[in-house]
């Protein structure tokens, strides 16, 4: 009886013109980013150069509208270049943020002339985008957000503090979640707030990007606190036909920013599990490879195991997605599992490694400090949890 090799398994998402756009990913961040990874941690920002050039590599915005300067590909473009990034080891170009979620929100509720005004510049990598979420008194849930936009004449004044916001050192625009109304879900709204004024480039008066937060990972990526002291924004950027759709803008993109995290998870458990191999077999102690250890290859076993395990639910997601089919449950259900297996596969690679997973030198260590934040933002584990248990 002929025995079977088992063979590389291959995501049905990541073929034809993704499997390009994932080989054009892997060749920028191998020679534009992995080689400064050591230089964005110290000074917590990737550099203006680094958003040109993955414009002129034609990455940004890969999803969006060729109209407005964009690829014209799909979400699983997008997702090529978050799978690459995360294999790749980098934990600091913001990417995710910038094309997978910011650039989404203008095209899906932007006028012609607000996309027109920011979309192009955003795939050149000469406007940088962010989402002012969190507050420092509200994270998952939303709906106690206190920043106020209020209306006069033909602007809004914006008031009030924002938290934990990537991308917030280089942001040209940013989209504030803010309350114009009551209390609840019906008060909220979106507002792109421009940094700069597009004419003169003199800073926004009353905008103020607060304190670099020092985080446990991810040093490089650009992560602050923004202040709005009496922004006035013209009415004309408010996101959307009327005041008030904020909260439900905010539940629609919601599943596909989940499924970006996922994304991610899957790509760096992937990523840790090869580290991992590759250094047992290289490694030798009590005259011993490592992988010739039955524990270490138990634990390779285990980790390869629940990665392809992950990496499946993860296509099965695409797919659904893909189709338009993707509900917030199930994108629920694959944030918080594929970001918990992302910490659990991680930390067992780790041990592998012995002392040596411990020094930052090493990418298994960057991976572990990088994975813990997977499990909070986009809302928290135990928020996706909640919904879940509330659709049963």
């Amino acid at each position: 009886m002929q025995m079977l090799t088992p063979q590389p398994y291959a995501s049905p998402w990541l073929s034809g013109d993704v499997a390009e756009v994932a080989k054009l990913a892997r060749h920028f961040f191998d020679t534009e980013v992995v080689p400064h990874l050591e230089r964005f941690d110290a000074q917590h920002q990737v550099d203006v150069e680094t958003w040109l050039a993955a414009g002129r590599a034609g990455l940004l915005c890969i999803g969006g509208s060729e109209e407005y300067g964009g690829g014209g590909g799909t979400f699983a473009h997008e997702a090529a270049v978050m799978w690459e990034q995360a294999r790749s080891g980098d934990d600091s170009f913001g990417h995710t943020v910038h094309s997978g979620i910011v650039a989404p929100y203008l095209e899906v509720f932007g006028t012609p002339d607000q996309k027109q005004r920011w979309l192009p510049r955003m795939a050149s990598g000469a406007l940088v985008g962010a989402i002012a979420m969190t507050e420092p008194g509200a994270g998952s849930d939303l709906q106690r957000i206190r920043t106020t936009a209020r209306r006069d004449g033909d602007h809004y004044v914006i008031t009030g503090s924002k938290t934990f916001i990537t991308n917030a050192s280089h942001a040209g625009i940013v989209i504030v979640v803010c309350r114009t109304g009551g209390e609840g879900a019906q008060g909220i709204s979106l507002i792109v707030v421009e940094t700069t004024d597009p004419e003169t480039g003199e800073p926004t008066p009353g905008f103020e990007r607060g304190r670099v937060l020092d985080k446990i990972g991810m040093h490089g990526q650009d992560t602050r606190e923004l202040h709005f002291t009496d922004v006035r924004v013209p009415v004309g950027d408010l996101l959307g036909p009327e005041e008030g759709q904020g909260f439900y803008q905010l539940m629609s993109q919601l599943p596909q920013e989940r499924l970006a995290i996922a994304v991610g998870a899957v790509a760096a458990a992937e990523y840790a599990v090869e580290l991992a191999t590759a250094y047992s077999k290289d490694r030798e102690a009590f005259g011993r490879r490592v992988v010739d250890f039955q524990a270490t290859r138990f634990t390779l076993a285990e980790v390869s195991t629940e990665v392809l395990a992950a990496r499946t639910f993860l296509d099965h997601c695409m797919a659904l997605h893909l189709e338009g089919r993707l509900d917030p449950v199930t994108a629920s259900r694959a944030k918080y599992w594929t970001t918990d297996l992302q910490c659990s596969v991680v930390d067992r690679c780790l041990q592998l490694f012995g002392g040596y997973g411990y020094m930052r030198e090493y990418p298994i260590a960057r991976l572990y400090a990088a994975a813990r934040v997977q499990r909070i933002y986009g809302g928290t584990n135990e928020i996706m949890k909640e919904l879940i248990g509330r659709s049963l």
